[in-house]
């Protein structure tokens, strides 16, 4: 899976989601790109802004959790994923993977 076919579901959930999430998350994924979602519109880009939360992890395990083969959470305590910045920010961006 590449960069753009990620960031196109990372887009369609986030324009699926019942509510903006309020606050700014860049998927650092590592040597493939960001993915950044802009909270307060819940739009989504490639742009590498700064964001309140920045989440870090491979693009296969990011792949893997967008299609709910991994937990958010089971991939945070397994070191799968880096989490810099508000830890609340990335709490609600949980709700985009269920």
């Amino acid at each position: 899976m590449d960069l753009a076919s990620v960031t196109q579901k990372v887009a369609e959930k986030a324009a699926n989601a019942s509510e903006n999430l309020g606050s700014s998350v860049k998927f650092d994924l590592r040597e493939n790109g960001v993915v950044y979602l802009n909270g307060s519109n819940n739009e989504v880009s490639n742009e590498n802004n700064d964001a309140d939360c920045t989440v870090s992890m491979d693009l296969e395990d990011f792949n893997a959790m967008l299609d709910g083969e991994i937990n958010p959470m089971s991939a945070f305590m397994g070191g799968k994923m880096q989490i810099d910045g508000d830890m609340s920010v990335a709490m609600k961006m949980s709700s985009l993977f269920s």
